[in-house]
């Protein structure tokens, strides 16, 4: 269970760090139309955050269509959190660009003020990465720095060392994205969180790729994890379902509620998708 010294932070109406893992849907929309109808969508299932993967946009470069866009956005999904990600090529994404450009982009969309949160590449390369994070919040946005590992669980030190750095630096959320290859790597990161959030004044974000995604994503609380990430709609709305139906069994108790995710997700996971 998370340690008392985590603070939890607010942003619009949700408080992360308490409770269950928040849930956050991403879009990943082509063109704008893509894009707002997607948002649409996600706002109708009741997402508790939406992050803009604006690296899939075809008008990624264009700082004007990114205005427009984000404007309109903004509308549709009203007070829910929002997090702006360019997510380059290097860590998985769509988009090869530079490290000056990647800054001057995130710093023009921070200074708009649609955007909650707005992702920060731990390894981004050309770029002074806490630097960046003060520019940002210089325009009063919230950092989660990210790093991702699409081929392996890097061994607990490894992890705890990254997540520590991204704190060093200056983020207000430390993400970190693995893939698992045994059940006993989805304990590593579980390890490697909960150590983390016993001296840090927020519980890092963690998610693992695969069909071990379910039982480290929704054990989360017990281990000190704030945010998840759900990429399958379909997914988010059974879950929703499945934890509203153990929250209103066991209100009042959110540990009691989280063994209870772990043990039904580690029986049989009900969500077979490989990411």
């Amino acid at each position: 269970m998370r340690c008392d010294i985590i603070n939890p932070l607010t942003i619009r109406d949700i408080e992360i760090g308490t409770g269950l893992p928040k849930i956050i849907v991403p879009i990943v929309g082509k063109t704008q139309t893509e894009i707002l109808a997607d948002a649409k969508s996600i706002v109708e299932i009741g997402a508790e955050l939406i992050e803009w993967r604006a690296d899939f946009y075809e008008n990624v470069r264009d700082e004007q269509k990114i205005k427009e866009t984000l404007h309109v956005l903004r509308l549709i999904i009203g007070d829910i959190p929002l997090i702006f990600t360019i997510r380059t090529a290097a860590e998985g994404g769509q988009i090869q660009i530079s490290g000056p450009d990647y800054a001057d982009l995130l710093i023009f969309v921070a200074s708009l003020g649609d955007v909650d949160l707005i992702d920060v590449e731990l390894f981004i390369e050309g770029v002074k990465v806490d630097q960046l994070v003060q520019d940002l919040h210089a325009h009063e946005t919230h950092v989660i720095m990210s790093n991702h590992d699409f081929h392996a669980t890097p061994n607990k030190g490894e992890i705890i060392s990254r997540l520590r750095k991204m704190q060093e630096l200056g983020a207000d959320l430390p993400k970190i994205a693995v893939m698992p290859n045994s059940s006993a790597d989805v304990l590593t990161l579980l390890s490697a969180t909960e150590e983390m959030a016993k001296n840090m004044p927020i519980a890092p974000g963690d998610h693992v790729h695969g069909r071990l995604v379910r039982s480290a994503d929704l054990s989360g609380e017990i281990f000190g994890s704030s945010m998840t990430f759900w990429q399958r709609r379909q997914e988010f709305c059974a879950w929703t379902n499945f934890r509203q139906r153990i929250e209103a069994k066991f209100t009042g108790d959110p540990f009691l509620t989280g063994q209870i995710v772990i043990i039904y997700f580690s029986i049989e996971l009900p969500f077979t998708s490989t990411w």
